[in-house]
Protein backbone atom coordinates (compact mmCIF):
# COMPACT_ATOMS: atom_id res chain seq x y z
CA UNK A 1 0.00 0.00 0.00
CA UNK A 2 1.33 3.44 -0.94
CA UNK A 3 1.96 6.00 1.79
CA UNK A 4 3.19 9.58 1.58
CA UNK A 5 6.92 10.30 1.56
CA UNK A 6 6.25 13.54 3.46
CA UNK A 7 7.99 15.70 0.87
CA UNK A 8 6.73 19.25 0.22
CA UNK A 9 4.48 19.71 -2.82
CA UNK A 10 5.37 23.20 -3.97
CA UNK A 11 3.57 24.77 -6.94
CA UNK A 12 4.84 23.34 -10.23
CA UNK A 13 5.05 26.19 -12.73
CA UNK A 14 5.89 23.92 -15.67
CA UNK A 15 2.66 22.00 -15.01
CA UNK A 16 0.73 25.28 -15.23
CA UNK A 17 2.50 26.01 -18.53
CA UNK A 18 1.59 22.56 -19.87
CA UNK A 19 -1.99 23.09 -18.76
CA UNK A 20 -2.04 26.41 -20.59
CA UNK A 21 -0.64 24.77 -23.74
CA UNK A 22 -3.31 22.07 -23.51
CA UNK A 23 -6.24 24.48 -23.13
CA UNK A 24 -4.95 26.79 -25.89
CA UNK A 25 -4.44 23.77 -28.14
CA UNK A 26 -7.96 22.53 -27.39
CA UNK A 27 -9.39 25.92 -28.38
CA UNK A 28 -7.43 25.92 -31.65
CA UNK A 29 -8.46 22.40 -32.62
CA UNK A 30 -12.08 22.98 -31.69
CA UNK A 31 -11.91 25.91 -34.10
CA UNK A 32 -10.50 23.62 -36.81
CA UNK A 33 -13.55 21.38 -36.24
CA UNK A 34 -15.90 24.39 -36.14
CA UNK A 35 -16.79 23.26 -32.61
CA UNK A 36 -18.02 19.84 -33.77
CA UNK A 37 -20.01 21.04 -36.77
CA UNK A 38 -19.16 18.93 -39.81
CA UNK A 39 -21.29 20.49 -42.51
CA UNK A 40 -21.97 19.33 -46.06
CA UNK A 41 -22.67 22.91 -47.13
CA UNK A 42 -20.23 24.82 -49.34
CA UNK A 43 -17.80 26.90 -47.31
CA UNK A 44 -18.09 30.54 -48.39
CA UNK A 45 -14.63 31.81 -47.38
CA UNK A 46 -12.00 29.13 -47.93
CA UNK A 47 -8.28 29.17 -48.75
CA UNK A 48 -5.93 26.74 -50.54
CA UNK A 49 -4.09 26.30 -47.23
CA UNK A 50 -7.14 24.85 -45.44
CA UNK A 51 -6.33 21.15 -45.86
CA UNK A 52 -2.65 21.62 -44.96
CA UNK A 53 -3.57 23.57 -41.82
CA UNK A 54 -6.10 20.88 -40.89
CA UNK A 55 -3.55 18.07 -41.37
CA UNK A 56 -0.77 19.79 -39.40
CA UNK A 57 -2.99 20.74 -36.48
CA UNK A 58 -4.61 17.30 -36.41
CA UNK A 59 -1.15 15.73 -36.13
CA UNK A 60 -0.01 18.16 -33.45
CA UNK A 61 -3.17 18.73 -31.41
CA UNK A 62 -5.88 16.13 -31.95
CA UNK A 63 -5.93 13.75 -28.99
CA UNK A 64 -2.67 15.16 -27.62
CA UNK A 65 -4.01 18.23 -25.83
CA UNK A 66 -6.69 16.21 -24.06
CA UNK A 67 -3.96 13.74 -23.19
CA UNK A 68 -1.82 16.41 -21.54
CA UNK A 69 -4.89 17.67 -19.72
CA UNK A 70 -5.60 14.14 -18.44
CA UNK A 71 -2.02 13.62 -17.28
CA UNK A 72 -2.06 16.88 -15.33
CA UNK A 73 -5.42 15.92 -13.83
CA UNK A 74 -3.74 12.86 -12.33
CA UNK A 75 -0.84 15.01 -11.10
CA UNK A 76 -3.23 17.41 -9.38
CA UNK A 77 -5.00 14.50 -7.71
CA UNK A 78 -1.71 13.19 -6.38
CA UNK A 79 -0.72 16.58 -4.93
CA UNK A 80 -4.06 17.12 -3.17
CA UNK A 81 -4.16 13.53 -1.92
CA UNK A 82 -0.55 13.61 -0.71
CA UNK A 83 -1.04 16.92 1.09
CA UNK A 84 -3.94 15.45 3.03
CA UNK A 85 -2.01 12.27 3.82
CA UNK A 86 0.77 14.38 5.27
CA UNK A 87 -1.82 15.86 7.63
CA UNK A 88 -3.03 12.39 8.59
CA UNK A 89 -6.32 12.76 6.69
CA UNK A 90 -8.01 10.71 4.02
CA UNK A 91 -8.81 12.58 0.81
CA UNK A 92 -10.89 9.83 -0.83
CA UNK A 93 -14.34 11.05 0.21
CA UNK A 94 -13.46 14.65 -0.43
CA UNK A 95 -12.14 13.84 -3.92
CA UNK A 96 -15.29 11.85 -4.75
CA UNK A 97 -17.33 14.93 -3.81
CA UNK A 98 -14.97 17.04 -5.91
CA UNK A 99 -15.66 14.78 -8.90
CA UNK A 100 -19.42 15.21 -8.36
CA UNK A 101 -18.87 18.96 -8.58
CA UNK A 102 -16.78 18.54 -11.73
CA UNK A 103 -19.58 16.48 -13.26
CA UNK A 104 -22.00 19.36 -12.56
CA UNK A 105 -19.59 21.81 -14.22
CA UNK A 106 -19.61 19.40 -17.16
CA UNK A 107 -23.42 19.48 -17.32
CA UNK A 108 -23.26 23.27 -17.59
CA UNK A 109 -20.56 23.03 -20.26
CA UNK A 110 -22.34 20.39 -22.37
CA UNK A 111 -25.40 22.64 -22.51
CA UNK A 112 -23.26 24.84 -24.78
CA UNK A 113 -20.79 22.40 -26.37
CA UNK A 114 -21.55 18.73 -27.03
CA UNK A 115 -17.84 17.78 -26.92
CA UNK A 116 -17.55 18.32 -23.16
CA UNK A 117 -14.88 16.24 -21.43
CA UNK A 118 -15.55 17.24 -17.82
CA UNK A 119 -18.31 14.70 -17.16
CA UNK A 120 -16.16 11.85 -18.45
CA UNK A 121 -13.14 13.13 -16.52
CA UNK A 122 -15.25 13.14 -13.36
CA UNK A 123 -16.16 9.47 -13.93
CA UNK A 124 -12.58 8.47 -14.77
CA UNK A 125 -11.34 10.45 -11.78
CA UNK A 126 -13.26 8.26 -9.34
CA UNK A 127 -11.14 5.30 -10.47
CA UNK A 128 -8.03 7.07 -9.19
CA UNK A 129 -9.23 6.64 -5.61
CA UNK A 130 -8.74 2.85 -5.29
CA UNK A 131 -5.67 2.90 -7.58
CA UNK A 132 -3.99 5.53 -5.36
CA UNK A 133 -3.70 2.98 -2.54
CA UNK A 134 -1.70 0.54 -4.68
CA UNK A 135 2.11 0.31 -4.53
CA UNK A 136 4.03 1.82 -7.44
CA UNK A 137 4.91 -1.52 -9.04
CA UNK A 138 1.23 -2.42 -9.33
CA UNK A 139 0.43 1.06 -10.68
CA UNK A 140 3.09 0.79 -13.39
CA UNK A 141 1.63 -2.58 -14.43
CA UNK A 142 -1.82 -0.99 -14.82
CA UNK A 143 -0.31 1.88 -16.85
CA UNK A 144 1.48 -0.60 -19.14
CA UNK A 145 -1.70 -2.64 -19.64
CA UNK A 146 -3.78 0.42 -20.53
CA UNK A 147 -1.04 1.89 -22.75
CA UNK A 148 -1.09 -1.06 -25.16
CA UNK A 149 -4.76 -0.27 -26.00
CA UNK A 150 -6.17 -3.59 -24.74
CA UNK A 151 -9.63 -3.13 -26.30
CA UNK A 152 -8.25 -2.36 -29.77
CA UNK A 153 -5.63 -5.12 -29.45
CA UNK A 154 -8.34 -7.64 -28.54
CA UNK A 155 -10.38 -6.58 -31.58
CA UNK A 156 -7.33 -6.84 -33.83
CA UNK A 157 -6.38 -10.31 -32.61
CA UNK A 158 -9.88 -11.80 -32.56
CA UNK A 159 -11.49 -9.99 -35.49
CA UNK A 160 -14.23 -8.67 -33.23
CA UNK A 161 -15.72 -5.38 -34.43
CA UNK A 162 -17.42 -2.81 -32.21
CA UNK A 163 -20.66 -1.52 -33.71
CA UNK A 164 -20.43 2.28 -34.00
CA UNK A 165 -23.81 2.74 -35.71
CA UNK A 166 -25.34 4.47 -32.69
CA UNK A 167 -22.37 6.85 -32.48
CA UNK A 168 -22.95 7.99 -36.07
CA UNK A 169 -26.69 8.33 -35.49
CA UNK A 170 -26.36 10.48 -32.39
CA UNK A 171 -23.60 12.58 -33.99
CA UNK A 172 -25.92 13.30 -36.91
CA UNK A 173 -28.73 14.41 -34.60
CA UNK A 174 -26.43 16.76 -32.71
CA UNK A 175 -24.84 18.13 -35.88
CA UNK A 176 -28.24 18.95 -37.35
CA UNK A 177 -29.21 20.87 -34.23
CA UNK A 178 -25.96 22.85 -34.37
CA UNK A 179 -26.55 23.86 -37.97
CA UNK A 180 -30.27 24.60 -37.96
CA UNK A 181 -31.56 24.62 -34.38
CA UNK A 182 -32.26 27.46 -32.01
CA UNK A 183 -30.17 27.97 -28.90
CA UNK A 184 -32.78 26.15 -26.80
CA UNK A 185 -32.91 23.24 -29.25
CA UNK A 186 -29.12 23.00 -29.17
CA UNK A 187 -29.07 23.03 -25.38
CA UNK A 188 -31.72 20.33 -25.04
CA UNK A 189 -30.07 18.15 -27.70
CA UNK A 190 -26.66 18.50 -26.06
CA UNK A 191 -28.03 17.70 -22.61
CA UNK A 192 -29.82 14.64 -23.96
CA UNK A 193 -27.05 13.18 -26.11
CA UNK A 194 -23.81 14.93 -25.09
CA UNK A 195 -22.58 12.45 -22.49
CA UNK A 196 -23.53 9.47 -24.63
CA UNK A 197 -21.84 10.74 -27.78
CA UNK A 198 -18.64 11.56 -25.88
CA UNK A 199 -18.52 8.15 -24.28
CA UNK A 200 -19.10 6.50 -27.65
CA UNK A 201 -16.44 8.72 -29.22
CA UNK A 202 -13.98 7.58 -26.56
CA UNK A 203 -14.64 3.99 -27.60
CA UNK A 204 -14.48 4.90 -31.31
CA UNK A 205 -11.18 6.81 -31.02
CA UNK A 206 -9.35 4.52 -28.60
CA UNK A 207 -9.42 7.04 -25.76
CA UNK A 208 -11.54 4.81 -23.51
CA UNK A 209 -8.50 3.24 -21.86
CA UNK A 210 -5.90 5.81 -22.92
CA UNK A 211 -7.35 8.68 -20.87
CA UNK A 212 -7.43 6.50 -17.77
CA UNK A 213 -3.84 5.48 -18.54
CA UNK A 214 -2.81 9.15 -18.63
CA UNK A 215 -4.71 9.94 -15.42
CA UNK A 216 -2.81 7.19 -13.62
CA UNK A 217 0.49 8.13 -15.31
CA UNK A 218 0.12 11.72 -14.07
CA UNK A 219 -0.48 10.45 -10.55
CA UNK A 220 2.55 8.18 -10.75
CA UNK A 221 4.80 10.94 -12.12
CA UNK A 222 3.66 12.99 -9.14
CA UNK A 223 4.68 10.22 -6.77
CA UNK A 224 8.14 10.19 -8.33
CA UNK A 225 8.34 14.01 -8.36
CA UNK A 226 9.20 13.99 -12.05
CA UNK A 227 7.98 17.55 -12.66
CA UNK A 228 10.53 18.96 -10.21
CA UNK A 229 14.12 19.56 -11.29
CA UNK A 230 15.52 17.08 -8.79
CA UNK A 231 18.11 14.33 -9.04
CA UNK A 232 18.27 12.77 -12.51
CA UNK A 233 14.77 13.90 -13.53
CA UNK A 234 15.96 16.18 -16.31
CA UNK A 235 18.11 13.43 -17.79
CA UNK A 236 15.11 11.09 -17.75
CA UNK A 237 12.98 13.67 -19.58
CA UNK A 238 15.74 14.06 -22.18
CA UNK A 239 15.73 10.30 -22.75
CA UNK A 240 11.94 10.24 -23.06
CA UNK A 241 12.11 13.08 -25.57
CA UNK A 242 14.79 11.38 -27.68
CA UNK A 243 13.14 7.96 -27.69
CA UNK A 244 9.62 9.24 -28.30
CA UNK A 245 10.89 11.45 -31.15
CA UNK A 246 12.59 8.45 -32.80
CA UNK A 247 9.42 6.35 -32.51
CA UNK A 248 7.30 9.19 -33.90
CA UNK A 249 9.63 9.58 -36.90
CA UNK A 250 9.56 5.84 -37.60
CA UNK A 251 5.76 5.59 -37.33
CA UNK A 252 5.41 8.67 -39.53
CA UNK A 253 7.37 6.91 -42.29
CA UNK A 254 6.20 3.30 -42.18
CA UNK A 255 2.85 2.10 -43.46
CA UNK A 256 0.90 0.51 -40.62
CA UNK A 257 -2.58 0.92 -42.12
CA UNK A 258 -3.34 -2.78 -41.58
CA UNK A 259 -3.16 -2.31 -37.81
CA UNK A 260 -4.06 1.40 -37.66
CA UNK A 261 -7.11 0.85 -35.44
CA UNK A 262 -4.77 -0.41 -32.72
CA UNK A 263 -1.61 1.61 -33.39
CA UNK A 264 -3.08 5.07 -34.07
CA UNK A 265 -3.99 5.74 -30.41
CA UNK A 266 -0.53 4.56 -29.33
CA UNK A 267 1.04 6.86 -31.95
CA UNK A 268 -0.95 9.77 -30.48
CA UNK A 269 0.14 8.80 -26.97
CA UNK A 270 3.81 8.85 -27.98
CA UNK A 271 3.41 12.28 -29.62
CA UNK A 272 1.79 13.47 -26.38
CA UNK A 273 4.78 12.21 -24.37
CA UNK A 274 7.15 13.86 -26.85
CA UNK A 275 5.42 17.23 -26.40
CA UNK A 276 5.40 16.97 -22.60
CA UNK A 277 9.05 15.90 -22.39
CA UNK A 278 10.08 18.66 -24.82
CA UNK A 279 8.31 21.35 -22.77
CA UNK A 280 9.65 20.10 -19.41
CA UNK A 281 13.19 19.74 -20.79
CA UNK A 282 13.16 23.22 -22.37
CA UNK A 283 11.57 24.79 -19.29
CA UNK A 284 14.38 23.75 -16.97
CA UNK A 285 17.17 24.13 -19.54
CA UNK A 286 16.47 27.62 -20.92
CA UNK A 287 15.52 30.75 -19.02
CA UNK A 288 14.20 32.34 -22.22
CA UNK A 289 11.72 29.47 -22.65
CA UNK A 290 10.50 29.96 -19.08
CA UNK A 291 9.90 33.66 -19.74
CA UNK A 292 7.85 32.91 -22.85
CA UNK A 293 5.88 30.06 -21.29
CA UNK A 294 5.16 32.12 -18.19
CA UNK A 295 2.28 33.66 -20.15
CA UNK A 296 0.82 30.20 -20.64
CA UNK A 297 1.17 29.59 -16.89
CA UNK A 298 -1.35 32.38 -16.37
CA UNK A 299 -3.63 30.78 -18.95
CA UNK A 300 -3.22 27.34 -17.38
CA UNK A 301 -4.00 28.49 -13.85
CA UNK A 302 -7.49 29.34 -15.15
CA UNK A 303 -7.92 26.13 -17.16
CA UNK A 304 -11.42 25.22 -15.95
CA UNK A 305 -12.75 28.75 -16.51
CA UNK A 306 -11.06 28.98 -19.90
CA UNK A 307 -12.44 25.60 -20.94
CA UNK A 308 -16.03 26.64 -20.21
CA UNK A 309 -15.51 30.08 -21.75
CA UNK A 310 -14.26 28.61 -25.02
CA UNK A 311 -17.43 26.51 -25.24
CA UNK A 312 -19.68 29.53 -24.80
CA UNK A 313 -17.71 31.83 -27.09
CA UNK A 314 -16.87 29.24 -29.75
CA UNK A 315 -20.38 27.86 -30.12
CA UNK A 316 -21.87 31.36 -30.33
CA UNK A 317 -19.48 32.04 -33.21
CA UNK A 318 -19.83 28.78 -35.15
CA UNK A 319 -23.33 27.43 -34.41
CA UNK A 320 -26.34 28.31 -36.53
CA UNK A 321 -28.09 30.11 -33.66
CA UNK A 322 -25.11 32.50 -33.40
CA UNK A 323 -22.91 33.88 -36.17
CA UNK A 324 -23.19 30.60 -38.12
CA UNK A 325 -19.52 30.62 -39.10
CA UNK A 326 -19.57 26.84 -39.57
CA UNK A 327 -20.25 27.37 -43.29
CA UNK A 328 -18.83 30.87 -43.67
CA UNK A 329 -15.22 30.26 -42.62
CA UNK A 330 -12.76 27.71 -43.93
CA UNK A 331 -10.25 26.04 -41.64
CA UNK A 332 -7.50 28.67 -41.94
CA UNK A 333 -9.87 31.49 -41.06
CA UNK A 334 -11.39 29.37 -38.29
CA UNK A 335 -7.94 28.88 -36.74
CA UNK A 336 -7.43 32.65 -36.77
CA UNK A 337 -10.71 32.92 -34.86
CA UNK A 338 -9.33 30.36 -32.39
CA UNK A 339 -6.14 32.38 -31.95
CA UNK A 340 -8.24 35.49 -31.28
CA UNK A 341 -10.21 33.54 -28.65
CA UNK A 342 -6.98 32.51 -26.92
CA UNK A 343 -5.75 36.13 -26.88
CA UNK A 344 -9.06 37.43 -25.50
CA UNK A 345 -9.24 34.77 -22.80
CA UNK A 346 -5.57 35.29 -21.91
CA UNK A 347 -6.24 39.03 -21.51
CA UNK A 348 -9.16 38.24 -19.22
CA UNK A 349 -6.96 35.89 -17.17
CA UNK A 350 -4.30 38.58 -16.68
CA UNK A 351 -6.96 41.07 -15.64
CA UNK A 352 -8.54 38.61 -13.21
CA UNK A 353 -5.30 37.49 -11.56
CA UNK A 354 -4.35 41.10 -10.88
CA UNK A 355 -6.91 41.02 -8.07
CA UNK A 356 -7.66 37.36 -7.35
CA UNK A 357 -5.50 34.34 -6.40
CA UNK A 358 -7.58 31.86 -8.43
CA UNK A 359 -9.77 31.84 -11.51
CA UNK A 360 -13.55 32.34 -11.03
CA UNK A 361 -14.57 28.69 -11.43
CA UNK A 362 -11.34 27.43 -9.85
CA UNK A 363 -12.11 29.45 -6.72
CA UNK A 364 -15.74 28.27 -6.69
CA UNK A 365 -14.66 24.64 -7.15
CA UNK A 366 -12.22 24.93 -4.27
CA UNK A 367 -14.77 26.55 -1.95
CA UNK A 368 -17.39 23.91 -2.73
CA UNK A 369 -14.84 21.11 -2.31
CA UNK A 370 -14.20 22.17 1.27
CA UNK A 371 -17.71 23.38 2.10
CA UNK A 372 -18.26 20.47 4.48
CA UNK A 373 -15.66 20.70 7.25
CA UNK A 374 -11.90 20.89 6.80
Amino acid sequence: MYTTRNLPNTRIDVADALRGIAVAGIILYHSVEHFNIFTQETIIHSLPSDQTVADVLAWLLSGKMYGIFAMLFGLSFFIMNDNQQQKGRSFSGRFAWRMCLLFLFGVVNVAFYDGDILMLYACYGLLLIPISYLPSKAVWCIIALLAIQPVELFCLLTGFEIDHTRFYEVSGIINSAHEHGTFLENTLTNLRYGFEVNLRFNVFSGRLTQLLCLFILGMQLGRQRMFYNEGRNLQIWHKILLRSAIIVIVLSIVDYSAIASWLNPIYNLIICLMIVSAVVSAWYAFEGVRKVLHHLCIFGRMSLTNYLLQSIIGCSIFCGYGLACYYKLGITYAVLVGIAMVIVQYSFARYWFANHPRGPLEGLWRELTWIFGN
